[in-house]
């Protein structure tokens, strides 16, 4: 290895290194901001629903597509909240194209002759996926309030009581709860969704809304303003994330978002590989492709502080700090026979302790939220130490696969909206095979994921011969990782 590689390669690796240590800083300043939030009693003005004249119209928005296992239970669910029906509307945005379409259409005429005002929409394609649904739904809209549900979420009965009343201060142009995981302990794949999400329900939107840094509606299982949506230029299906992007636009225009973390909003989390592939591609993809559509646009607002333009920045490169783990990764090993070939270089290597604090930091930050939701008892604390290092060793199994999400969209490749299947999975016994949703192909990625398994295992090997095992546990991870995702996506099928 040339002299010349070894510096090129020491330059990236390092940029990637310090990529992730400014993330992670911004993650343990989010934590400071959580901690002294939950600390504070806060008042906020709230419509008062015993007085009929402070009771808002609502329309409740549900986009979906080729639902079958989960529309009956979402209609149930939905029809009933308890609000008065004089003041509720339910659009069923449907874009299904298989015979779920007549089922669901049977179901809700049911819940039509019990007085509920419920109508099912269909559109004659998919044009801007959910964005135009929701867009199209908009249009003839009765509410002054658009609620919005995934078909995999079930809201309990007070849900609007709980949240509607926020919009009494006239700012507010979105309320959005916090997600619940009905079968979070189905398997290990769904312990570490529950884990990664429940992270950013807690530490991140509550770090960020608490000090009044930007936000986003999370596509589901919140509110919005009517206004808000208009004023903010409507739903847009130029990114994959439209959430976010709306999200963005909206706090732009100077309105505020109020986040109830109090509030927990249950629903299903993937079951299968390939299902959170699908899931984890859109939300990656989806976010590069807002940080190149939003961030010049929060970097030079005059309306907003220096620090909230950071963690507008850094928000918008959540999904990119995967292409920086996966450098990091990928050079570890080449890195391992630089320091051993060149032994002036070994001042260099100083910089992988930006890696080991960053991953400190995390687990720190990781353990406070885990504590809010799961228990601060020592066991619980056991728990969480074999749980953060599975999370961990998963997580960076999947940074191939949302590496290359997120190159396209900052390359600006368009691709479709891919769905994440649903499965109607509410407890150990329940079976998610037999599925009709479910990917028959495996990801092309599978092999390359199978190789880097190989090769990490190579890196484990190479701490022998070259008696520096510093690395060697950052490979056992990596080939964990590899191979968990490899493993389940090849043999895991329906």
């Amino acid at each position: 290895m040339g002299l010349a590689l070894a510096y090129f390669i020491i330059a990236i690796y390092t940029i990637a290194l310090l990529l992730i240590f400014f993330y992670s800083l911004a993650q343990l300043n989010l934590l400071i901001n959580y901690l002294s939030y939950k600390q504070r009693n806060e008042e906020a003005p709230k419509f008062n629903l015993l007085d009929p004249r402070e009771i808002p119209h609502v329309t409740i928005q549900l986009p979906i597509y080729n639902e079958k296992y989960v529309m009956e239970r979402l209609l149930d669910n939905i029809s009933q909240l308890e609000y008065p029906k004089s003041k509720l509307e339910i659009q069923v945005l449907d874009d299904s194209t298989d015979d779920s379409v007549q089922e669901t259409e049977e179901r809700i005429k049911v819940l039509q002759e019990t007085g509920l005002d419920i109508q099912h929409i269909r559109r004659e394609n998919r044009e801007g996926y959910k964005a135009g649904a929701l867009k199209e739904g908009l249009i003839t809209a009765k509410g002054d309030f658009i609620a919005i549900f995934d078909a995999d979420f079930l809201p309990d009965n007070d849900w609007l009581k709980k949240t509607v009343i926020y919009f009494k201060d006239e700012e507010i142009g979105v309320v959005q709860t916090r997600w619940g995981h009905i079968n979070r302990d189905y398997s290990t794949l769904t312990k570490i969704q529950a884990f990664a999400l429940d992270a950013h329900f807690t530490l991140e939107q509550v770090g960020r809304n608490s000090k009044g840094h930007f936000i986003n509606f999370n596509g589901t299982a919140g509110i919005w303003r009517k206004e808000c949506i208009l004023d903010a230029g409507n739903w847009e299906g130029d990114t994959l994330t439209e959430d976010l992007d709306l999200s963005y636009r909206a706090q732009l225009k100077n309105w505020k978002f109020k986040y109830l973390e109090d509030v927990e909003t249950p629903a299903e989390l993937p079951v299968v590989i390939s299902a959170a592939r699908s899931q984890q591609f859109r939300w990656n993809k989806g976010g590069a492709e807002n940080f190149r559509k939003t961030v010049l646009s929060v970097i030079a607002s005059k309306n907003i502080s220096f620090k909230t333009k950071f963690h507008g920045v850094m928000h918008l490169l959540n999904s990119s700090m995967f292409l920086c783990v996966f450098v990091v990764a990928v050079l570890s090993i080449p890195m391992l026979y630089i320091k051993n070939i060149y032994g002036h270089l070994g001042w260099i290597f100083e910089v992988t302790s930006f890696f080991i604090i960053s991953t400190v930091i995390l687990f720190i930050c990781y353990w406070f939220t885990y504590r809010s939701i799961q228990g601060k008892t020592f066991d619980d604390f056991v728990d969480y130490i074999k749980l953060f290092f599975t999370f961990f060793s998963v997580a960076l199994g999947f940074s191939l696969h949302n590496t290359v999400a997120v190159l396209e969209g900052h390359m600006g490749k368009r691709s479709e909206f891919v769905r994440t299947p649903k499965f109607n999975i509410n407890n150990l016994t329940d079976s998610w095979k037999g599925n009709r949703y479910l990917a028959k192909k495996l990801s092309p990625n599978t092999i390359l994921e199978f190789a880097l398994m190989v090769y990490f295992l190579f890196g484990m090997y190479s701490a022998i011969p070259l008696n520096d095992f510093g690395l060697f546990p950052f490979h056992v991870m990596l080939f964990c990782g590899f191979g968990f995702v490899f493993y389940k996506s090849a043999f895991a099928k329906a």
